[in-house]
């Protein structure tokens, strides 16, 4: 079926396309949201950048073309032979050891040997990655540079033929109709034909670096090593594919080529998208939406890029396949918007994991370890939560703590110094009853603690919770649960609609209050001064008062003294 026509239905109402097959179509940039996919042939079909929410893939089918199966099969062919190409050091450094004359000639070649063995141990013990850091540090310390240089060119042949061997299992596995018979194919394949290109290059090179070879030492050297380094790059390759840590950079490169050309999901917004049982090998999921998209026992998702998602960490890809997390860890990572509906998490710690917008309804936490998560905007509804350690877990008005099935939690996950990890309820024979839980975690949620220093000034407080009241509806008089003083410090707790912006609310309440605080200090700084001022005028009238009755005095005591002089 051809996209335009899907486009064309799809305009006109039409959501049923199951079954169909959409091989190699383009959808670039198209609204499907709500489609239903059911069982489609979705091989190399372009969804970049659409929006596919609530678009049901069941049991579809992503992945390679064939035809794109056989040229990246012919590419991993002609990747083995290329790496085989590395291994004509083997053969230099047969010749230079064993055929040539001059004794810088059989040290170097000694080098490059000791150089690719320990390149090789190294390998074999950390991996690739430590491999790599390896020879750069050689390198840029100009330690011994014709060594580095061995270091270098022997762990380049081991990547080169590791991702050939690597990548031609991947795409074997996306074309395969009985897949173990076809993996076994294409790695034989594969290894002979970088085990061949390495012998022939080596020999090759034994020979014309030698002028005559006299002894067939350096042709069993060459073959040895090039042998060797065949067999190391076919175990890092099937290491890789057993997603062993040490070489994940092999098949990090091997499924990226292997995705080329093959179904896109990139930049798409696969919101509530269902994928339950879809094989998802070769696909490209990067940058991709997955808020509560459902992964159900969806086949080769780590055959696909995920890019850097939730998917892309193994725990949680496994997690969420398996919906069994049962006693598992996945402390610190990041769950954000992921589809756990009905999930077994009991006894599983989640300390500090990202469980932001994630879908949790359902699911089944009991005496799991919650300490610290992220729970904002997370769906609890009809959760177990019984024995749940919730230590200081992020949630907020936007998370849903409706219909919870639990008798009680812990908030502390170490005892303290009294060996109490404050269970609610309190008393060890009491449990919650049906709606205690979220009436007691709602609560907490819905209130907003006002802290007023050096006491409460009721006019103030009057002002500015009528401030509130206009501003925020829903906040009455009959809001305020309590009031309490802690010290110098009040207090209030109100009780507030889920909606209310409580950030919004403390600051209006504080503005006005404050704003009262300093007019009335203000106003009493003023009274001050002018009682100040009246004080300095009363002082200075009753000194003049004084002043004045003091002259009467002396002028009344003159005339008394006059008065006895005359008689």
């Amino acid at each position: 079926m051809k996209a335009k026509e899907v486009l064309a239905q799809y305009a006109q109402g039409e959501r049923d396309f199951h079954r169909v097959d959409l091989r190699g179509q383009s959808f670039k940039g198209q609204n499907l949201s709500g489609a239903d996919f059911r069982g489609a042939d979705i091989r190399g079909t372009n969804f970049t950048g659409a929006n596919l929410t609530g678009t049901n893939f069941q049991e579809a089918e992503a992945g390679l073309q064939k035809r794109w199966v056989m040229l990246q099969l012919l590419f991993s062919f002609v990747l083995a032979a290329i790496s085989g190409f590395g291994s004509m050091l083997a053969g230099a450094m047969a010749a230079l050891i064993f055929e040539s004359t001059n004794l810088e000639n059989q040290i170097i070649g000694w080098l490059a040997l000791v150089g690719l063995l320990v390149s090789s141990i190294i390998i074999l013990r950390q991996g690739i990655n430590f491999a790599l850091s390896t020879v750069a540090v050689a390198i840029t310390s100009s330690i011994a540079v014709k060594l580095a240089i061995a270091f270098a060119v022997a762990v380049a042949v081991v990547i080169a033929t590791a991702v050939a061997i690597a990548f031609a299992i991947t795409v074997a596995i996306a074309f395969a109709s009985s897949v173990l018979i076809t993996v076994a194919i294409m790695i034989v394949v594969s290894i002979s034909i970088a085990f061949l290109a390495s012998v022939a290059f080596s020999v090759t090179v034994a020979i014309t670096v030698s002028v005559a070879i006299t002894s067939s030492i350096a042709v069993t050297v060459a073959l040895l090593i090039a042998a060797a380094l065949t067999i190391l790059s076919t175990y890092t390759g099937w290491q890789a594919m057993k997603r062993n840590k040490k070489y994940v950079l092999i098949k990090t490169v091997a499924v990226t080529l292997a995705a080329i050309g093959g179904t896109s999901f990139r930049q798409a917004n696969l919101t509530e998208a269902d994928f339950t049982k879809a094989i998802l090998k070769n696909t490209d999921f990067r940058r991709a939406i997955f808020t509560h998209t459902y992964w159900n026992d969806a086949f080769k998702l780590d055959l696909a890029r995920l890019g850097n998602t939730y998917l892309n960490q193994k725990p949680v890809r496994e997690l969420i396949l398996t919906k069994n997390g049962y006693k598992k860890s996945y402390q610190g990572l990041n769950l954000r918007g992921a589809n756990l509906a009905g999930i077994n998490l009991e006894a599983a710690n989640l300390k500090q994991a990202d469980l932001g917008e994630a879908n949790l309804r359902q699911a089944n936490l009991k005496n799991a370890n919650l300490t610290e998560i992220n729970a904002v905007a997370t769906d609890f509804t009809n959760s177990t939560l019984t024995g749940a350690c919730l230590e200081a877990w992020n949630i907020d008005h936007t998370t849903k703590l409706k219909n919870i099935d639990c008798q009680y939690v812990y908030l502390l996950e170490h005892p303290n110094l009294l060996g109490n990890r404050e269970r609610r309820p309190h008393d060890p024979d009491s449990v919650f009853q049906p709606g205690d839980f979220s009436q007691l975690f709602q609560e907490v949620l819905n209130v907003v603690q006002l802290l007023i220093r050096d006491g409460l000034n009721p006019e103030a407080f009057q002002q500015a919770f009528q401030k509130i009241m206009t501003e925020h509806p829903g906040v009455t008089p009959d809001s305020i649960q309590e009031i309490k003083r802690k010290g110098k410090d009040v207090f209030v707790t109100l009780e507030v609609p889920e909606e209310t912006d409580k950030g919004r609310l403390e600051k209006d309440f504080n503005e006005v209050y404050q704003a009262r605080l300093e007019a009335e200090a203000q106003k009493n700084a003023e009274l001050l001064q002018a009682a100040n001022i009246r004080a300095e005028e009363m002082t200075k009238i009753a000194l003049a008062l004084a002043n004045q009755n003091l002259s009467l005095n002396v002028d009344n005591s003159n005339k008394v003294e006059n008065n006895l002089n005359n008689s």
